[in-house]
């Protein structure tokens, strides 16, 4: 008998069997269009030609040929599904086996069998073989059930989550008995290891409702309780657990010659960006009761406890129903949810309803409205009206109806389009198995399409559809959507001359110079920029200008805020202009935003000018979620790369990749969305993505040419504002090279060899060039390599044996206290430990704590005789300003280090809590110097934003200033000078009891 899943133990070919009414080809009753250019059996024909004769040939002939509606399907696959047509291909056995079964007893059997290997096994390479072969023959029976109509569309998402289900459970079964191996789980049932495990998987999302689509990714939550009784006393949970989690992801997602079974997301858990992959219980729930949000609330309506400790996961989800369900009718809810939505709404494909192109699922009239509209009466109503907690959204929807909620027309037209969208879904993703929900944009690919889902034309499938998308949007409208209001027609911009009217609505709008902004605006409708030449572009402005004219006139500098905006539309490469325009045009709340960043922060302006794409980001719903971690930038990055056809080109996408996340950071800091701590450490985590990419790349490129060295090692070391994760928007990159290398075989072994030290300065050169040169995209960073051993008179890059010997034997107070700031950021594999441990035991060594201080006191007065300290607005050089404190740390870290290693951290912020809570700094040093940090870093991130010169209060745009103010948490511009003012008096103050000649005296007394 055989070991896979759906292997010949089930297999039957009997002429009974053929014929029996219940098998899933004599079921068959809906199939593709194919059109009469198309001969129905002529691939399929083909492909059973080219099969030797097999005992499955015959028995494939005859079914197909007693059945035509199944080789209308066949053919229709051949035709249309690449990806379906290769898994009929590849198995013809399998194909047999399917077409002869009971579709819904062959499904249970296959997930029965799958589930026996994955108890049984104790190896990795059958357990993901298994899993692939389970999926591999569910996909191919789900489509042809689904595509024949044998299946409703629910009942296939149904089978599509059960066999999700079946596969994280088999997997976390499999993982669970392995660490049961190890005794590091002690199961009271070892046939069933995770029942009181404590491990906790949550599926979210469409997983959780059982709704998901053909291709859809999995959203899943992994959660686990520290004192289950399943885990040994002397087993550290935590990390069991993300071991497990991370054995999960691979056992689904990990690529084999078998392919994949499922993609796993585990973003959707609390602040992914910062917690494990695998969260304790009692954090989670923390977290949710603290700091949960409404996004959160309706993901957590799906929620289902689908693998592992079943128990412990409804009992979480029981104890966090008070965060989801409120007693009272939560409204609140629904301005937060529309709020949501209308940033969706600018997403690519959700303009003007369409066919070729739309986006079915986060279009107008889609799935997603669909979805929104549920889930917002959930919100509001649930927490007093049990029935509406339902997962499903067809299920709420009934309730909803039923308890009249909403209108049973509303119920008809929303059911009836959900159904017909998700067979729309379904078939895009069979076709190339690929998570996409956009219909084709070519007419050829279109009319392919709709023949695929059984339609004859494009015509009849459009109307059917836009009929659909049409009902969702006139009741999502009605619950989320007022109604327009009249266009204002007062503002005219004739090409020929001004309009008097617009000219007196312009100066009751507060326009100085109406002729000027009159003359400005007439210029684009002119056709005076490229991006606005053609029609569309023009008729969407038409319809913008009135609006836009409106926002800019609430800035503090009406005229200047006009100006900005033409020099930005001047910027617009062609055909960039409508597109933009149309997001502004839909997403009315976008306008403030970027009328604040073109009169505030040039730089956002340019990128968005060369870039209008960059705005598809700030409609995404998620993008005022979570900063994205070091995971999801480096697969995006990695992704863009695959695609490089050259090495300049590689250069154009790493700056397109570092440009645009640059921009998405910066508005975030505009909008007041992130700290100042977060925006330093994200545009640090966006550097290191880059630092590490490039470092792989160039050494490979490098090696292709000069071979490598025997032993060779690479290191690239990060030091300050980039070593402490406090960059800002203009913050140079401080970098060492560090490299290592078998010295009795100096030379590289390519065919332009390389000695020792010249491959190393070569290749470091190569590398910074990489990052600074400049490209029809700008270049990436400035690099700073001056914080090198012997500065700019030494090599560009060190051995490490130099470098232990330079830091330990030579190198002066200030270059131990720039190293307290360095952190590895690249290396080969295993040299990081070894870069780190030269580092650890320098700063750890014994030091004189009067000599560190007046060492650091002395440079301190050095800097200010060279730049100055008078300028209070000089945040970071002004008596008192951020380098005051960074001395302080530093010389905290140095002269205690070696009693009191913990104190090491690269971030100025994290030293002083460090230091504070070690005992190392008193109370009311940390009272003072704490709250500087922030408040320093919260203007810098603002200034180094949206100025590339000095700032100068009295020549700034009010709106700056405003901003300004907000980052210092004060009222006004005016109170948050004086707040500076006193901070840097108290700063200078601590800096000289702590470091100055008087206060280092006083301490030793």
């Amino acid at each position: 008998m055989s070991k896979e899943p759906g292997g010949s133990a089930q297999q039957s070919s009997s002429h009974t069997a053929i014929s029996a009414a219940d098998s899933l080809a004599a079921r068959i009753a809906e199939a593709p269009f194919l059109p009469p250019s198309i001969a129905v059996s002529a691939k399929v024909d083909a492909w059973l030609a080219e099969l030797e004769a097999t005992a499955e040939t015959a028995p494939l002939q005859q079914i197909l040929s007693a059945h035509p509606k199944s080789l209308q399907l066949l053919a229709g696959v051949a035709e249309y599904s690449p990806y379906l047509w290769d898994l009929v291909r590849a198995d013809a056995t399998r194909l047999l086996r399917i077409l002869l079964a009971e579709p819904d007893r062959h499904f249970q059997d296959l997930l029965q069998a799958g589930r026996a290997i994955l108890s049984s096994t104790d190896d990795e390479a059958e357990a993901m073989r298994a899993l692939r072969h389970m999926k591999s023959e569910a996909a191919l029976l789900i489509a042809f059930a689904d595509i024949g109509g044998v299946w409703p569309v629910m009942q296939v998402t149904h089978a599509l989550t059960e066999l999700a289900d079946c596969a994280v459970q088999g997997a976390v079964r499999y993982l669970l008995n392995n660490a049961a191996r190890r005794e590091l789980l002690a199961p009271a049932d070892p046939s069933r290891p995770e029942i009181g495990s404590g491990y906790i998987v949550l599926a979210m999302g469409k997983m959780g409702a059982f709704e998901l689509n053909y291709s859809s990714d999995i959203d899943l939550i992994v959660f686990f309780d520290p004192d289950a009784p399943a885990i040994p006393a002397d087993t550290e949970p935590q990390s069991l657990y993300i071991r497990i989690t991370r054995g999960l992801v691979k056992l689904l997602q990990e690529r084999t010659a078998d392919g994949y079974v499922f993609r796993v997301d585990l973003r959707l858990r609390p602040d992914p960006a910062s917690t494990h992959i695998a969260i304790s219980v009692p954090a989670g729930l923390d977290y949710y009761e603290h700091r949960g949000q409404n996004w959160e609330r309706s993901a957590m309506i799906k929620a289902r406890p689908c693998a592992g400790d079943i128990e412990a996961g409804e009992t979480f989800l029981k104890a966090l129903s008070p965060f989801v369900w409120r007693k009272y009718m939560d409204f609140a809810a629904l301005a937060d949810i529309h709020a949501m939505k209308r940033q969706i709404h600018a997403y690519r494909g959700h303009g003007e309803i369409a066919v070729a192109g739309h986006n079915i699922k986060l279009g107008r009239g889609g799935i997603r409205e669909i979805e929104f509209f549920v889930q917002t009466q959930q919100l509001i109503a649930g927490g007093r009206h049990p029935e509406l907690r339902d997962r499903r959204t067809l299920t709420t929807l009934t309730s909803l109806a039923d308890g009249q909620w909403v209108g049973q027309v509303a119920k008809r037209d929303l059911e009836d389009a959900y159904l017909f969208l998700r067979r729309v879904e379904h078939r895009l993703q069979m076709v190339a198995d690929e998570q996409t929900h956009a219909l084709p944009s070519e007419n050829e690919q279109l009319t392919s399409f709709v023949h695929f889902l059984g339609f004859d034309s494009v015509a009849a499938f459009s109307e059917t559809l836009l009929r659909h998308l049409r009902d969702v949007q006139q009741q999502y409208s009605r619950l989320f959507e007022s109604a327009s209001q009249p266009q204002d027609q007062s503002l005219q911009f004739p090409a020929d001359a001004d309009d008097r009217e617009t000219l007196d609505r312009l100066s009751a709008m507060g326009f100085r110079n109406p002729l000027e902004v009159s003359a400005i605006v007439r210029g684009w409708f002119g056709g005076k920029y490229l991006a606005l030449r053609g029609d569309f572009a023009r008729s969407q402005l038409r319809a913008l200008v009135h609006p836009l004219i409106e926002q800019l006139a609430r800035t503090e500098n009406r005229e200047q805020a006009v100006l900005a905006f033409d020099r930005f539309l001047a910027g617009l490469h062609a055909g960039g202009g409508g597109r933009l325009i149309t997001l502004l045009l839909q997403n009315p709340d976008l306008l403030a935003l970027v009328a604040l960043m073109l009169g505030t922060a040039p730089r956002l302006a340019d990128i968005l000018s060369h870039q209008p794409q960059v705005m598809d980001a700030l409609i995404d719903p998620a993008f005022f979620g979570m900063l994205p971690d070091a995971e999801t930038l480096t697969k995006e990055l990695a992704r863009s790369l695959d695609q490089a056809a050259s090495y300049e080109d590689i250069l154009d996408r790493l700056r397109l990749f570092g440009q645009e996340h640059m921009f998405l950071i910066g508005v975030r800091i505009l909008s007041g969305t992130v700290s100042a701590e977060q925006a330093g450490e994200a545009f640090a985590r966006l550097a290191d993505v880059i630092i590490r990419a490039l470092h792989r790349g160039i050494e490979k490129l490098f090696a292709e040419a000069h071979g490598r060295l025997r032993g060779q090692k690479t290191a690239w070391l990060a030091l300050g504002k980039l070593g402490g994760r406090e960059m800002t928007a203009s913050s140079d990159l401080d970098l060492i090279m560090v490299y290592d290398f078998d010295e009795a075989h100096p030379d590289s072994d390519g065919e332009r060899s390389l000695y020792g030290a010249q491959y190393f300065a070569r290749l470091t050169k190569r590398f910074i060039s990489a990052l600074t040169s400049q490209t029809n995209y700008g270049a990436l960073y400035n690099v700073d390599m001056r914080l090198r051993p012997s500065g700019r008179s030494g090599p560009v890059a060190t051995k490490i044996d130099s470098f232990r010997d330079y830091q330990t034997d030579e190198a002066w107070t200030w270059e131990h206290m720039a190293l307290t700031r360095a952190r590895v950021v690249s290396a080969t594999p295993g040299f990081a430990e070894e870069v780190e441990g030269v580092i650890r035991n320098v700063l750890a060594r014994a030091r004189d704590e009067r000599v560190i201080a007046g060492d650091a006191f002395e440079m301190r007065m050095a800097i200010a005789s060279e730049r100055g300290e008078s300028n209070r607005w000089d945040l970071k050089y002004a008596a008192g300003g951020l380098i005051d404190i960074e001395f302080i740390v530093q010389y905290l870290q140095l002269v205690h280090a070696d009693k009191h290693p913990d104190i090491l951290d690269p971030s100025t912020s994290k030293v002083l809590e460090r230091a504070t809570r070690l005992g190392l700094l008193s109370r009311e040093d940390s009272e003072v110097l704490r709250p500087a940090v922030q408040l320093y870093q919260n203007l810098s991130q603002i200034l180094r934003l949206c100025l590339s010169g000095p700032f100068d209060p009295k020549k700034t745009d009010p709106g700056l200033l405003r901003l300004l103010a907000r980052a210092g948490d004060v009222p006004d511009f005016a109170t948050l000078d004086a707040h500076v003012t006193e901070t840097q008096m108290r700063v200078r103050r601590r800096f000289e009891l702590l470091l100055g000649p008087v206060g280092v005296a006083q301490a030793a007394i």
